[in-house]
């Protein structure tokens, strides 16, 4: 298969991928000499990076699993791919096996530097690079993210209270937004398992215990943020509050400062 033979939005595998490019998928970012290309992969599943979304735009992360990344090699050639003549592509995988072909891609910013946790949990520094798709690209079904959604949350109810306030309070870059069968915020798994954690199957605003428990006999609750992502709140433990349905409802209809007061509170005197 040739590279302009490939259509946006279709899955390949590993083997055609690295028949088609020249080169072996052995982490993020995959130079092909014979080429001329750079294979950016956005793994959903097992990936460490965070990497924000902006519609046809995403900040990628660097390379590099521990310590301070550094501008070099694939780095370095993503970081002068506007003038060394490599073009890069983006795949994103959402199972094992398939990777979803996202297009090509090109710097529109200059890539930039910030803290992110490491594959230990500690703090370094990542290089960010500011990509946007050079075509229109195919918009991801919402099947997909909220299936990593919910595999993400699964694993942060197994986390301990340190483990899970240390990841729902330093993943705040984790907040961006993407087309999908509309535009959609995507959410921190570790902040809605945090609220729940914290409220404790009481609804933080009537103080009532949650009307019912799900399947797995959890409380049912609702986290809604005080200040709504869509006016630019922060996804953070912060600003998020676990609800009954009734009061949830009550809050998107009214949205009422004494209620919103009463939130605020609650949230700074309760901890996990």
């Amino acid at each position: 298969m040739q590279i302009q033979n490939l259509q946006l939005g279709n899955i390949y595998s590993n083997e055609e991928i690295r028949s088609t490019f020249g080169c072996s998928l052995q982490s993020g970012m995959n130079k092909s000499n014979s080429t001329n290309t750079l294979v950016l992969i956005i793994n959903h599943i097992k990936s460490i990076y965070h990497d924000r979304w902006f519609n046809n735009k995403v900040h990628h992360i660097g390379k590099g699993q521990i310590g301070d990344q550094e501008l070099t090699r694939e780095n370095k050639t993503l970081s002068e791919s506007k003038s060394n003549g490599v073009v890069p592509h983006l795949f994103e995988v959402f199972k094992v096996g398939e990777y979803i072909y996202r297009g090509e891609v090109h710097l529109y910013d200059k890539p930039y530097q910030k803290q992110q946790p490491d594959k230990n949990g500690d703090s370094r520094l990542v290089w960010v690079f500011p990509l946007k798709f050079n075509n229109n690209s195919k918009p991801i079904n919402h099947s997909e993210i909220e299936n990593v959604f919910k595999a993400q949350f699964k694993k942060s109810q197994k986390l301990s209270n340190k483990e899970l306030e240390s990841k729902a309070n330093n993943l705040p870059d984790i907040l961006g937004f993407r087309e999908v069968a509309t535009i959609r915020h995507q959410r921190n798994p570790y902040v809605v398992s945090y609220t729940l954690r914290r409220a404790n199957g009481v609804c933080e605003l009537c103080e009532q215990p949650a009307p019912f428990n799900e399947p797995n006999g959890e409380p049912y609750l609702e986290v809604h943020h005080v200040k709504h992502l869509e006016d630019d709140g922060e996804d953070m433990t912060e600003n998020a509050v676990a609800l009954c349905p009734n009061c949830h409802r009550m809050m998107h209809s009214l949205n009422r400062k004494s209620d919103i007061d009463i939130l605020i509170l609650a949230n700074k005197i309760k901890k996990i």
